[in-house]
């Protein structure tokens, strides 16, 4: 089974890329959907980041509250810290077991996108690595059409390496700045060279 590792700031196509990946016939895992899972009511996450965040943040049997927990952590480099220490193991555990799964099947293709990939040091658990980038003013139109501040933006992009940095450390690099067609194209590439 080949194995990819597809990374990316925030806003740069990260998801398209993984669509058109699967629509290709590859296996997905996306840590973005296994963190949201690892916070449901009743997870062991949930109640941990209860208990380091307070009731404000997750109230009693109630959803967490996102928009409230991420204005902390991305305000405070050490709330942050703590929130990532509490998940991304148990995230790490799940995509690991997944690979492990479409392994034992014989999957041809499988691809974890993982946002944090290199600064979580994941990258040597992959075949390749990808990293999704668009230019910065393309990144801020995206994030402000989803109706994020500019405050919001600086703190999130602040929050993960400069994309030189990924993309100096990554297999391949898809550019996102032209069309759908552009942007799947080049997935298409990535996946001949396999």
């Amino acid at each position: 089974m080949k194995l990819l590792g597809l990374t990316g700031g925030i806003g740069m196509g990260k998801s398209m890329a993984a669509r058109f990946l699967r629509e290709r016939g590859a296996q997905v895992v996306d840590a973005d959907e296994l963190a949201h899972q690892l916070v449901e009511p009743g997870q062991p996450a949930w109640a941990e980041i209860q208990t380091v965040f307070g009731r404000n943040v997750v109230p009693p049997g109630g959803q967490l509250r996102r928009d409230q927990l991420a204005q902390i952590v991305f305000a405070d480099p050490a709330a942050r810290k703590k929130l990532e220490a509490i998940l991304h193991p148990r995230i790490q555990e799940r995509w690991l077991a997944q690979i492990e799964t479409w392994r034992r099947e014989d999957r041809p293709l499988a691809v974890a996108v993982i946002p944090l990939l290199f600064e979580t040091k994941t990258e040597s658990r992959f075949d390749k690595t990808v990293c999704v980038a668009c230019s910065a003013a393309h990144q801020r139109k995206r994030l402000l059409e989803r109706g994020w501040t500019p405050e919001q933006i600086e703190q999130r992009i602040a929050a993960q390496w400069p994309m030189e940095q990924k993309i100096a450390r990554a297999d391949f690099v898809v550019w996102t700045d032209g069309s759908l067609e552009a942007h799947a194209q080049q997935i298409e590439r990535i996946i001949a060279l396999g």
